[in-house]
């Protein structure tokens, strides 16, 4: 079975305050389950979470020189 998380764990993952997390529950923006009155979060969500909104450098390449028109 898959580990579920606190609130207060996802925060700590996540490096954020327990608001965020609890904000993405209220949205639906990321997977939770109510246990009872609680709410856990499975970890493959919170990966799926980070995953979704990695966002990759754009890499430039070098141009050379511009001559002005």
């Amino acid at each position: 079975m898959e580990r579920l998380l606190t609130v207060d764990q996802v925060a700590e993952q996540l490096g954020t305050g327990v608001r965020f997390p609890r904000r993405l529950i209220e949205e639906r923006r990321i997977t939770f389950v109510k246990v009872g009155r609680h709410v856990r979060i499975p970890e493959s969500a919170v990966e799926d979470f980070v995953s979704a909104n990695t966002v990759e450098p754009i890499v430039l390449r070098p141009t050379g020189f511009r001559r002005a028109a």
